[in-house]
């Protein structure tokens, strides 16, 4: 993954909330300089506050391409490959891209197209995100209108596929690495329970399932994930073998969502990578920690150790040495869900 640009790939049936979601990413970068690579096509075109809603200091107009030749699972190698090969010929370098797809797309060829030649040595895929729009699934549909797909299909020339919508949304499922049920806020405690419930079985292992209010999540959750998606087709295939967003009735806000919270565990030097790696897969799987990540001292070790959780993977790795007048401390940062005990956490990796 060595200087490769982490991309995200964004899916979802239209109305789902795909847009909404970037929106707040890029408002909330945290100092990344993003590219969008939006696929949208026909009459639909790209909602245009996306564009309204993307800062200078994220990204800029020239930064956000259109794909509207149609769908981008079948036009690969005619519209995508050519758009990422004139993107990462710029002399500006990207920090991460995001990808949101048509609500038709088959997630799996596009992933699969990271792997082409012309690209595969350049970028990588950072994370496959499926977004579902809650409410409907929970009522037996699978996008707000059905309609307005139907119209989406009927309008792209260019689709090679004729999936039907049950078949399509099992494909997004089952190619995703994390999994957001927005419109939360439109169902009950119960159903939206029993919905990521559902979700999880469905899904892959290990595959996070999380409510969302109007696509209001942290981009230190969404991003990063580092799933270099494009080798492990295997474990993402294609159930079913095949071969604009209008989020009208949800305003955006610029609050942040009070469902997670994070804080900072501050320790000495710890003794064994190894021991101290187990603690942090146990206590994930206890307390549903979505992400941990930070700096590590060993002793003996004169460098520092780097770890990085997303989910109940871990991934560490030695990449600097401390600094001479650098404390050789352990600070931690964890994120997870609201109400998580900080106490207990703190004590299961100090311990």
């Amino acid at each position: 993954m060595l200087n490769k640009i982490p991309t995200t790939v964004i899916t979802g049936f239209l109305g789902a909330g795909k847009t909404t979601l970037i929106r707040h990413l890029v408002n909330n970068a945290a100092g990344r300089k993003i590219a969008l690579i939006i696929n949208e096509f026909g009459d639909l075109g790209v909602d245009g506050d996306i564009l309204k809603g993307c800062g200078d200091e994220a990204c800029n107009e020239e930064d956000i391409l259109e794909l509207s030749n149609g769908c981008i699972c079948c036009t690969v190698a005619d519209d995508f490959i050519p758009t990422m090969q004139k993107l990462l010929e710029r002399e500006t370098r990207f920090d991460h891209i995001i990808i949101e797809t048509s609500g038709l797309a088959l997630p799996q060829p596009l992933v699969r197209a990271f792997k082409w030649p012309e690209i595969q040595t350049k970028v990588t895929v950072d994370g496959v995100i499926t977004v579902v729009d809650g409410k409907a699934v929970t009522e037996g549909r699978f996008a707000h209108s059905i309609e307005a797909v139907d119209m989406q299909r009927a309008s792209d020339e260019n689709l090679d596929h004729e999936t039907p919508l049950s078949e399509l949304f099992e494909d997004q499922i089952a190619c995703a690495d994390m999994i957001i049920v927005n419109k939360s806020d439109l169902l009950t405690n119960d159903q939206a329970d029993n919905l990521v419930d559902q979700l999880k079985q469905d899904s892959r292992d290990g595959v996070q399932v999380l409510k969302s209010e109007r696509g209001v999540l942290s981009a230190d959750i969404v991003l990063g994930q580092k799933m270099m998606a494009e080798n492990d087709l295997e474990n993402r295939h294609e159930l079913h073998h095949h071969h604009h967003e209008d989020d009208s009735n949800h305003s955006s806000d610029d609050h942040d969502h009070d469902d997670f919270e994070s804080f900072i565990i501050a320790m000495q030097e710890i003794q064994d990578v190894n021991i101290f790696t187990q603690k942090v897969v146990k206590v994930i799987k206890q307390h549903d920690i979505l992400r941990l990540k930070g700096f590590v001292a060993v002793k003996g070790k004169p460098l520092r150790l780097t770890i990085q959780a997303v989910g109940p993977r871990v991934e560490s790795y030695f990449d600097k040495a401390f600094g001479i007048s650098e404390e050789r401390a352990t600070k931690i940062v964890v994120i997870g869900q609201k109400g998580m005990s900080r106490s207990k956490i703190t004590e299961a990796l100090i311990r």
